[in-house]
């Protein structure tokens, strides 16, 4: 299992946001050029705010979808739902 978290911040942005939190143990990669790019593709970038939706997407080892879902604006994903989902893979 490997996590990733991407954002459409540029590097030096994500970088302060970890260091803030004392390290982030998952990668952080950045959708900031072309921007918006992996955003798009998953259909959670906001155009008109110019960052992607905050959104987790669960994929198996074939790289399909297994579970994905937005969440409204100043949500932060549960870790509880989100163990429940992986342990269904």
């Amino acid at each position: 299992m490997e996590i990733l978290q991407i954002s459409a911040d540029p590097g030096p942005s994500q970088k302060a946001w970890a260091e803030q939190l004392g390290g982030i143990p998952f990668p952080l990669l950045t959708d900031y050029w072309p921007h918006g790019v992996t955003g798009k593709a998953y259909g959670v970038f906001l155009e008109e705010r110019g960052f992607d939706a905050r959104s987790v997407f669960i994929l198996d080892k074939a790289g399909v979808i297994r579970h994905s879902h937005v969440y409204p604006a100043g949500t932060i994903p549960e870790s509880k739902d989100l163990l429940e989902h992986l342990k269904k893979l």
